[in-house]
């Protein structure tokens, strides 16, 4: 029977999520990758159990994690169930839905009748009562908004939720889903935008917003899909996500020019005594906008590097001037 570390809370950060009572952790847990069937079982659960023993007490899913769509849920269920349900008050556990998750016209995008149907099939899968976030996942061209909005409200009120989210929002968007949810009584407690040194869409208004209306904000993909450790200082190596014919990183996305930018990047990281992967983490966490970030693992060694991030987020004015210089 796993028992948790009685240290886990000396060495992490927690920081306040907006204008919320909710703290979390700097660097949260993702199970985007890694904790599906086709995973090894042994693996992924000494990941999680070495993540709240080094404070990490937030889990990231969605209803379509895996492979296949809903195993990363039922995974983390199980492992739940038999190691972790003695400290399920002291976790917070998010989900979401908005992308495809069955077949048909009610298993897509931002419907009342979508979201509210999946939170049950996610919290069936986890063996839970609730879940601590439930995030409408990505907006709906052709769902109104108020529509989705009152579906987390919903969720929140019947006790399935404590917290409603969203994620990939744009400014625009997340300031009249805040407005909304903030009027039906549930105010929006956190955005997940996909943010790192090469993807700074968020910096164009969204980050202002959050601030605006008290939103916290927890950045996921920050290490680009792998661009942003020292994986390709020297090109694609065999075996990589960019050598791979599938996935959300492609060979032609790993130019020479990214790779001179990287290889500037950890000329900085080295001088600051960090990896080039825990300075892009230290980077986000800057930003006190940026309330927390998902790292994805696949061992428990890359879980302990990523967390480590944490001994390092001062930046001197010089250095984040190179950095910006680079990233021009």
């Amino acid at each position: 029977m796993y028992k948790a570390s009685e240290n886990r809370y000396d060495d992490m950060p927690y920081r306040r999520c907006g204008q919320s009572g909710l703290l979390l952790p700097a660097i949260s847990l993702g199970l985007w990758h890694n904790f599906g069937h086709v995973d090894v079982c042994n693996e992924f659960r000494k990941i999680i159990f070495h993540a709240f023993d080094r404070g990490i007490t937030h889990f990231d899913l969605a209803n379509n994690y895996g492979p296949p769509p809903g195993s990363a849920e039922e995974n983390f269920g199980k492992i739940l169930k038999e190691d972790l349900k003695l400290y399920r008050d002291e976790m917070i556990i998010s989900t979401k839905a908005g992308y495809k998750m069955w077949s048909g016209p009610y298993g897509d995008w931002g419907s009342r009748k979508y979201l509210v149907s999946s939170l049950d099939q996610s919290l069936k899968r986890m063996g839970l009562d609730y879940v601590d976030i439930f995030y409408s996942h990505r907006p709906d061209p052709n769902t109104p908004i108020e529509e989705t909005m009152k579906a987390l409200d919903h969720v929140v009120r019947q006790g399935k939720a404590l917290y409603a989210g969203i994620s990939n929002y744009s400014a625009d968007q997340t300031r009249e889903a805040s407005r909304i949810l903030r009027e039906l009584g549930t105010p929006c407690l956190i955005h997940q935008p996909k943010y790192s040194m090469f993807e700074r869409w968020v910096e164009n208004g969204l980050l202002d917003v959050l601030e605006e209306d008290g939103i916290g904000g927890i950045a996921f993909s920050p290490l680009a899909q792998g661009m942003l450790t020292n994986k390709y200082l020297k090109g694609i190596p065999e075996g990589s996500r960019a050598a791979k014919s599938h996935g959300f990183l492609q060979k032609e996305q790993i130019t020479e020019k990214v790779i001179d930018k990287v290889k500037a990047l950890n000329v900085i990281a080295e001088k600051r005594g960090q990896s080039l992967a825990q300075m892009a983490i230290a980077w986000l966490l800057k930003d006190k906008r940026i309330t927390s970030v998902l790292v994805g693992a696949s061992s428990v060694n890359q879980l302990d590097q990523n967390i480590n991030s944490v001994a390092n987020l001062h930046f001197e004015a010089r250095e984040l001037e190179a950095i910006q210089r680079i990233l021009n």
